[in-house]
């Protein structure tokens, strides 16, 4: 038993995500759940995971479950929290170093039998969890998945949005749990830790399901696709599933798609001929009135098992406001240096933008790519240099949180 979901009927806000619906995952399958934005993933991803209830039938998941939610500030883990300790505590490690802490009091003021016995006990447990080798473990994941080995001796509070995130994905990846839900993991990961991660996924051995925009880890890390194929806000989801990457599964159902749709037409057509030929009939004698009925009755019995075409999927316009033409020149950034504390994140950066241009700044975790755009966009303070922001020049802002 890794997953098994029983007659599971999910709502949020009085909306049906999904009525009734059943499936099992198993040790080794590595299943992306898919559906389009607002179809109720995240909802039922949490119902899983065991961070809210269905409103009726049963999920019974492996005790040794991983769950990576959107936000893992959600969990409400006190702030003060060392960073490193919050990931050892996924495997309970925090506890049975406490164990021994206290073993070891008693043992000194008592050496007797007993605390000896006890305290060897508890240090067999510690081994167990892997020991002092198991905050080389941690860190080793970390790295893994670009958290610098200083954020790791911080508290959980210092840490930004992403960094958070990171560490929460540490924390679950070293707990070796039978069972991963991972919310899209990919989120706030450069590319290094990107790729870290989907050969971490490829090896595992447990069960994985995973929520993903990443077409990338959809294909390459993915063997089992669950799609809640939920088109209208008004109406449940259906459950259809597939074995096979993301992009097999999206050929197949457009394969799909185009003989459900030719059935479809073939029933109307012969409903529509069914009535026709009824309608010339009537009135006139009582044997053709017979056939007639005969004809109406086989065009209701097709109306009445009449499958449902695919759903025509929405293509949304959006007409988005023309600027006013702003100076030649947009932005300048001169010489901007910026430090926290005793780290210098960089120093002497410059550049310009001209108008229609599009710059992306790229670098690793930690880089201090955030922390530049704040400076451009004046929501933080340079240590030096200045920025210059063109003639006629509205700026927009969009931060991670």
């Amino acid at each position: 038993m890794t997953l098994i979901v029983r007659d599971l009927t999910v709502e949020i806000e009085n909306k049906t995500i999904v009525t009734g619906t059943s499936f099992e995952v198993r040790a080794g399958d590595k299943v992306g759940l898919v559906g389009r934005n607002g179809a109720g993933k995240t909802t039922l991803f949490r119902v899983l995971g065991g961070a809210t209830e269905a409103i009726s039938g049963s999920v019974t998941r492996s005790p040794a479950t991983g769950y990576l939610s959107q936000d893992p500030r959600s969990d409400h883990t006190p702030p003060d929290t060392g960073s490193l300790m919050h990931v050892l505590s996924g495997r309970g490690l925090d506890e049975a170093m406490e164990r021994i802490e206290k073993m070891t009091v008693a043992l000194e003021a008592d050496p007797s039998t007993e605390n000896i016995e006890q305290f060897s006990a508890a240090h067999e447990h510690f081994e167990s969890l892997g020991g002092y080798s198991a905050e080389s473990e941690a860190r080793k994941i970390a790295d893994g998945l670009g958290l610098k080995p200083d954020r790791l001796d911080l508290h959980i509070g210092a840490l930004s949005g992403g960094e958070r995130r990171r560490l929460e994905l540490t924390r679950i990846l070293f707990a070796g749990s039978e069972l991963l839900l991972l919310d899209e993991p990919t989120n706030h990961l450069d590319a290094d830790a990107r790729d870290w991660l989907l050969n971490y996924m490829r090896a595992y051995r447990g069960a994985l399901i995973v929520i993903s925009h990443d077409l990338g880890l959809l294909d390459d890390a993915i063997t089992r696709v669950i799609h809640l194929d939920r088109e209208a806000e008004d109406a449940a989801g259906t459950i259809v599933e597939y074995r096979g990457s993301y992009t097999k599964y999206l050929v197949a159902r457009e394969v799909e798609e185009e003989r459900v749709g030719k059935l479809v037409d073939r029933q109307e057509k012969e409903i529509t001929r069914l009535s026709q030929r009824a309608n010339s009939m009537r009135g006139q004698t009582a044997k053709r009135a017979k056939v007639a009925k005969n004809l109406d009755a086989r065009a209701a019995r097709i109306e009445a098992e009449k499958i449902t075409g695919p759903e025509k999927r929405r293509v949304i316009a959006v007409r988005l406001p023309t600027p006013p033409e702003s100076d030649r020149q947009v932005i300048e950034a001169k010489d901007l240096t910026k430090s926290f504390g005793a780290v210098t994140v960089f120093s002497d950066v410059s550049f310009d933008a001209g108008r229609g241009e599009r710059l992306m700044i790229m670098g690793l975790n930690g880089a201090g790519k955030t922390t530049l755009l704040k400076l451009l966009a004046d929501q933080a303070v340079s240590d030096s240099g200045r920025v210059r922001i063109g003639g006629r020049t509205s700026m927009g802002y969009y931060a991670q949180e």
